[in-house]
């Protein structure tokens, strides 16, 4: 029953629609007819810019980070890691906006700090160095979910089954990115890729400050 309980939790918590909530409170109408369509931070940046981009990051992020931890602390540190993929099928799929959600790329970040730092660290490099090259954010995440299951196999054969969970569904949230990049239409970044990783590097050390403040 606890494992049932912990994974319903998991999807709640990934469910909380904090981009679309932001765009809500501001005014600025729903997030779901704006831009891509998606709740996540990067179509948040359309609306609200750098700053709205890097709050709805950051919480997109500890939710499914809390998700992990939950599940680690009651069960065991794989079940924490497939409490952490219910998180991001909750980002994607929310029950409370008929299941049309973001892409997960923020949510599987969080996941990724939760269970092991260096993965974070590994596949945010890759992704930033990715994205600031070609211009193109999609392909350095597309990138970063084709290595993640090798990362997660260096952990554990279960881990890394779950890695392989996680990196199918936020490849199939980006099919369209995928379709568009091999047909040549896929749109280059809006933001100064410069200022992308600045505002990632802060994402970064406050996710991460949060994450030591938690265990200390």
């Amino acid at each position: 029953m606890i494992y049932i309980i912990l994974l319903l939790v998991s999807y709640l918590l990934g469910s909380i629609p904090f981009g679309w909530l932001l765009i809500r409170i501001m005014g600025k109408g729903d997030i779901r007819n704006i831009g891509s369509g998606g709740t996540g931070a990067t179509n948040v940046a359309r609306v609200l810019g750098l700053g709205g981009f890097v709050g709805v990051w950051v919480l997109d992020m500890v939710k499914a980070a809390a998700a992990v931890w939950i599940g680690t602390h009651f069960v065991s540190p794989v079940f924490g890691a497939l409490c952490g993929f219910i998180a991001i099928v909750g980002h994607c799929f929310p029950v409370w906006l008929k299941f049309k959600g973001g892409k997960g790329n923020a949510s599987m970040f969080g996941v990724l700090l939760a269970i092991n730092p260096l993965t974070f660290l590994v596949i945010g490099v890759e992704w930033l160095l990715v994205a600031a090259t070609t211009k193109y954010s999609s392909l350095g995440a597309i990138v970063g979910f084709l290595v993640m299951p090798l990362l997660g196999f260096t952990i554990g054969f279960d881990m890394g089954l779950v890695f392989v969970a996680i990196a199918a569904l936020c490849l199939y949230q980006h099919r369209a990115n995928i379709k568009r990049l091999l047909s040549g239409t896929e749109s280059k970044m809006q933001m100064d890729p410069k200022k992308l990783i600045a505002a990632l590097v802060v994402v970064g050390l406050l996710v991460l400050g949060l994450v030591i403040a938690i265990n200390a």
